[in-house]
């Protein structure tokens, strides 16, 4: 049945690569707490419209999660399939979402990242960070996220799943290096590993090294893309800013700000590395040099109505995550508006400006 599955995938994929004006991204997902369901919305519309395809996906902690839905979706039936499945998980991962009592625990700490300044929540995990750890407070180490994850994705059908690249970020505990999980490796633990936040879970042990959250160190990765296949360009659906124009004065604005460059870090460092790339490649295209110059775009979480603070990030009521949801969807048709041309010839954001800020 999984492999009549995945052939079917394969075959809807495959067809979308023979038709006029489609053209071949790798997208690349933020982690951002519950922020996450804007990029339900990206991805809803962009495989709606149907004319990017997506060759490899990137995603780090939620954006791990997302990455996951998306290709369970694509490997065991093609765009809809993917589409319904994204719908389905942020439905149940919403308040009045059918998960179970354990699960919907787990789900608001997955999508928590940090807790809101002044919260009851952060009051709890400051105390418990003074005298407890997450395993003095659970011994058992008990975690529903592993049966929730295997809920909504069958790994099995996305390992299988050759025509996909499927890269997955996490933080080794030991050396504090990142890890990218390839899609034949990628299972619930991965993705557990992946949105391990310290205070919250225990290190997920895989091949006998612990892991914390990915997003400390690839939010997402990008350049494994250089290596995994022959796409020259990057969608990356940015949660939060790199940039922000104030300085922060209030504790729960400066514990927002701290939460967003530690969480961007990684994301800087590499749009550095591929501007460097760019331009080496540019200067030594005089000679016998060969390089590959990738494509940058971003499509970034802004303008929602609301104020987005890090306490948002822990709402899931079902008015919420609809209203990141269609954010999401008119984000990503004003982006294929504005750039669908550019895909395949240029950068949309200018690396040069940004490394130089």
């Amino acid at each position: 049945m999984i492999l009549k599955d995945v052939s079917s995938g394969v075959g809807r994929l495959l067809a979308g690569f023979g038709r006029p004006g489609i053209k071949r991204v790798n997208l690349a997902l933020q982690g951002g707490g519950a922020h996450g369901a804007f990029t339900w919305g990206v991805l809803d519309h962009l495989l709606e419209d149907g004319r990017l395809s997506v060759a490899g996906i990137s995603g780090a902690s939620a954006g791990a999660v997302n990455a996951v839905m998306l290709a369970d979706g694509l490997a065991r039936g093609g765009p809809e399939e993917a589409r319904k499945r994204l719908t389905e998980f942020w439905q149940a991962a919403s308040l009045g979402g059918n998960l179970t009592g354990g699960q919907r625990a787990v789900m608001e700490r997955l999508f928590s990242m940090m807790p809101a300044e002044g919260s009851p929540v952060q009051l709890f995990m400051d105390t418990m960070a003074k005298f407890m750890s997450p395993y003095d407070f659970n011994p058992l180490n008990i975690n529903p996220l592993k049966d929730l994850i295997e809920r909504f994705a069958d790994f099995e059908a996305i390992q299988a799943f050759r025509e996909l690249q499927l890269f997955i970020s996490a933080t080794n505990v030991h050396t504090g290096r990142l890890r990218v999980f390839r899609r034949e490796h990628v299972t619930a633990d991965v993705v557990m590993a992946s949105a391990a936040l310290p205070l919250m879970f225990r290190a997920v042990e895989i091949d006998g090294e612990p892991y914390w959250d990915g997003g400390f160190t690839g939010n997402p990765a990008i350049l494994p893309f250089l290596n995994a296949n022959d796409i020259d360009d990057v969608v990356v659906v940015q949660i939060s800013p790199l940039r922000r124009d104030k300085t922060p004065t209030t504790a729960r604005d400066i514990v927002h700000r701290v939460n967003e460059i530690t969480f961007n870090s990684s994301l800087d460092t590499e749009l550095r590395a591929l501007e460097y790339i760019g331009r080496i490649t540019a200067e030594s295209r005089g000679g016998n040099a060969r390089g590959r110059n990738i494509n940058i775009h971003r499509i970034v979480l802004e303008n929602v109505g609301t104020k987005l603070t890090i306490g948002s990030r822990l709402k899931t009521d079902k008015d919420f995550l609809t209203l990141l949801h269609r954010a999401g969807r008119r984000a990503a048709r004003r982006f294929l508006d504005r750039h669908f041309d550019d895909i395949g010839r240029r950068s949309t954001i200018d690396l040069a400006t940004e490394s130089a800020a």
